[in-house]
């Protein structure tokens, strides 16, 4: 039986096309990992060509909905998102029992989580980061630049800026700081964290963020900017992160006083 299609409808058959397979996906239909019914199959359904499929296919695919893959055809894409609390991440906590944020996060969602440091070391600030950090350009920082994974499959980049001064010779320097990273180390040194801001805001990705972060054509990131400030006010770290938008739900508590 011909799939739903509005002969009057304006709008391209592979939109249309499209736009019932992601149906089929909201409802249930098909489900998370599923593999979409061949081209073949699809050709008939519709009663449409090879060419207009494979649009349709083509476009839930820029969209994050399906992956392809290599001589298996079309799947529903599988991998749950990580569901980020702001208003419980950076609980104090989670430090204590030797977890960062991140970990934490992920372990309470049952979730495998990995961190893979790309590189450690210092360099000066430019303006924005020095700019964030109340500090002149050209201020020496230690740059701590990650990237995490959620049961092997890379989601998030992210570089952390402290200046040098601040955290000279602490494990802060090393390639791991420790239990409850680096966030800990600087409540341990007598900087007790009060406060964090972030900003943000969404974007396509660059090349080599589409590459680390393995991102379907089409999928934008979230870039984040978080600036931790201790108890006397004072900026001690800037984090820019850049996150897989299709692998993230942010989720916050505010107040309404």
């Amino acid at each position: 039986m011909p799939g739903h299609i509005d002969p009057a409808s304006e709008g391209p058959l592979y939109r249309q096309i499209a736009e019932n397979l992601r149906q089929d996906i909201l409802v249930g239909r098909l489900g998370p990992g599923d593999s979409l019914p061949s081209e073949s199959s699809l050709m008939e359904t519709y009663g449409s060509a090879r060419g207009t499929v494979r649009q349709a296919i083509a476009l839930l695919k820029s969209e994050g909905v399906l992956e392809v893959r290599r001589g298996r055809g079309a799947f529903v894409r599988a991998r749950p998102r990580v569901r980020r609390l702001a208003y419980d991440r950076f609980s104090r906590v989670h430090r204590e029992r030797g977890d960062s944020a991140f970990l934490a996060e992920l372990k309470a969602q049952g979730q495998h989580p990995e961190v893979e440091l790309i590189k450690v070391g210092t360099e000066k600030a430019s303006s924005e980061v020095a700019r964030r950090l109340g500090k002149r350009s050209g201020t020496k920082v230690v740059i701590r630049r990650r990237r995490y994974f959620a049961d092997g499959h890379p989601i998030e980049l992210a570089t952390s800026y402290l200046p040098l001064k601040l955290v000279d010779g602490s494990p802060i320097t090393d390639p791991n700081p420790g239990p409850g990273g680096i966030y800990a180390r600087l409540e341990e040194m007598g900087y007790k964290l009060s406060r964090f801001t972030e900003e943000v805001t969404a974007r396509m990705p660059l090349p080599d963020e589409s590459r680390a972060l393995m991102l379907s054509g089409g999928v934008p990131v979230i870039h984040l900017i978080r600036i931790a400030y201790d108890t006397e006010g004072i900026p001690v770290e800037v984090c820019d992160t850049v996150m897989a938008a299709d692998s993230f739900i942010l989720s916050y508590e505010l107040p309404a006083t």
